[in-house]
């Protein structure tokens, strides 16, 4: 089929088709479902990987009610499989509830939004009211929710009871798509009212599967893997596939050979590299090289290449959760650096205090899209080796190490101090730098073995704010060796700068004074702006930065 544009944002899988928008076939993912032998399987992966798209193409093609479904999936590969699946088409009453837009700042407007959520889904079967085989009380019930007149307990009750309705109209088993199922387990915890939710939902999933013979298959989809015993008690043969899984591995995200086609579809050949550098890098189950669609598509769309997911993307959790964990801030420099490391990794999210447990933090962020396995170290004690997938989500750590900042600075304009820095203004600018290390540090943020990452990170998070006019480096050769940081201005006639770092060892009596020395050796000895000048850059400022505890101190070269 020939595409007429690219349908960015469109979730619903008829529109889309219908559209003639640009679509990667996906529909494989009817055939993993059909031979999947759980009742209940929930799929878990990063946000705007495709998650909503499948679920409605899920829907449309196994729905009785839509009589139009064989059209919308004319020459596609399930069409293909034969007729244990083709059979499937149109086979089952569906029911489909999204919690996406159930993100909201207290519990009352959670129930709310829970109401809206399932008055959606019984839109869709307003025709039960005009069935012979519906009782006039459960018409009663089903307008109830039709006119928001519920109340809470009709609410648990609501989809196990429409689910009986559907099976008792058409006389075939249910099938139920959730959507975003964790989207109001996230907001609650993040917005202090877990407890409350948390008992809501439990009753409501309890209600939902417990002996629900009404149901063929359940499939819901999510971020995150909550532990089954905080929401899920009552489903049976509950089954869980995360990224670290092989199956339906291929069924969300780009595949590396799906795009290869698009590059190929769009004639942007001649950015595949750079493609690959800022949208790639995720791996799922067995399957590497896989793209960020949303990313992806909007690139396609605008021709620049910048962060599209990370703007898009619900990561309040996730920063909530850096921000209280020194373990984990510890660590970030490393990962910025491009290196890999070693974590464990519990994919079974338990929300309540996550910040306390680093499993759940490193498990929490792989399976979010903040992190790929590079490497599985010990698949029993769930010890792997991570690092950063591509350059999108390098710069969504650099902005989370820059928010600590916006949070902690008092009296700092951190911008001033930038203008101060680039414009050679140093000694204004060592002054509220000086500033700034004094509010923000605390004994307890710095580690003892791990100083000199923590300060580097901290001074690369504040020039992150230069991102649009300095190329920001770290860690990479020059001359005879690696210098700390390189801000290499966009514009060669701007003032460029090579920032080297030297903590003082507590253990040792060298003063801040002795370790300015070293530093300022280092760089001469080692030739650092040899790459600078190579280049064509002129205008070098060689800046070293001492740290002892607290005390900073600065010096030009």
């Amino acid at each position: 089929m020939e595409f007429e544009g690219i349908g960015i944002g469109i979730s619903d899988y008829k529109m889309l088709r219908l559209r003639k928008n640009y679509f990667i076939d996906k529909t494989m993912f009817i055939k993993d479902i059909i031979d999947n032998q759980a009742g209940v399987v929930l799929v878990t992966r990063p946000r705007r990987f495709g998650k909503t798209l499948n679920m409605s193409m899920l829907r449309y093609f196994f729905d009785c009610d839509k009589k139009d479904s064989k059209e919308l999936f004319e020459g596609l590969k399930i069409m293909e499989q034969g007729e244990k699946y083709t059979l499937k088409l149109g086979a089952y009453p569906c029911i489909y509830l999204t919690l996406k837009d159930v993100n909201v700042d207290n519990y009352e407007r959670m129930v709310t939004g829970f109401k809206s959520a399932v008055l959606d889904a019984y839109r869709e079967h307003m025709y039960l009211l005009d069935s012979d085989k519906i009782y006039q009380f459960e018409k009663d019930r089903i307008n109830d929710i039709l006119y928001v007149r519920e109340d809470q307990e009709t609410l648990i009750k609501s989809i196990k009871e429409l689910s009986g309705y559907l099976y008792r109209h058409y006389e075939k088993p249910v099938m139920l798509f959730i959507d975003e199922y964790d989207v109001p387990i996230q907001s609650a915890y993040v917005e202090k009212y877990y407890e409350q939710a948390i008992k809501f939902l439990k009753n409501f999933y309890a209600t939902t599967f417990k002996d629900n013979s009404y149901l063929e298959k359940t499939v819901l989809t999510g971020v995150s893997r909550v532990a089954k015993e905080s929401i899920f008690s009552g489903a049976n043969n509950f089954k869980v596939f995360t990224v670290l899984d092989n199956e339906f591995a291929d069924d969300f995200g780009i595949t590396s050979e799906e795009m290869d086609k698009v590059i190929e579809d769009f004639n942007v050949e001649d950015e595949k590299d750079e493609i690959k550098k800022w949208y790639d890098g995720y791996r799922i189950g067995n399957v590497e090289g896989i793209y960020n669609p949303w990313s992806i598509l909007n690139y396609l769309t605008d021709k620049q290449l910048k962060p599209y997911w990370v703007n898009t993307s619900s990561n309040d959790l996730i920063k909530m959760t850096i921000k209280k964990s020194t373990t984990v801030k510890e660590k970030m420099e490393r990962l910025l650096k491009g290196e890999t490391i070693e974590v464990p990794i519990d994919l079974e999210t338990v929300i309540n205090g996550i910040e306390e447990n680093e499993n759940n933090i490193w498990g929490l962020m792989l399976g979010t899209g903040y992190l790929k396995v590079d490497e599985v170290v010990n698949l029993a004690e769930g010890i792997y080796k991570v690092k950063l997938p591509n350059y999108e989500i390098k710069l969504l750590f650099q902005s989370i190490v820059r928010s600590w900042f916006n949070d902690k600075v008092i009296g700092n304009d951190l911008n001033s101090i930038l203008k101060d820095l680039v414009e050679l203004n140093l000694s204004e600018f060592e002054k509220k730098f000086k500033r700034l290390v004094e509010e923000m540090f605390s004994y307890m943020d710095v580690g003892e073995n791990t100083a000199e990452n923590f300060y580097h990170a901290f001074v690369l998070g504040m020039l992150v704010g230069l991102k649009d006019s300095y190329y920001v480096n770290s860690n990479r050769e020059s001359g005879m060796g690696r210098y700390d940081i390189m801000l290499e201005p966009q514009d060669k006639s701007k003032n460029s700068f090579i920032i080297e770092f030297k903590v003082a060892d507590d253990m040792e009596e060298s003063t801040i004074e002795d370790v300015i020395e070293s530093a300022k050796k280092q760089i001469e000895e080692r030739d650092y702006e040899s790459n600078l000048r190579e280049r064509g850059f002129n205008n070098i400022t060689k800046m070293v930065f001492a740290f002892k505890g607290k005390e900073c101190k600065m010096q030009v070269v």
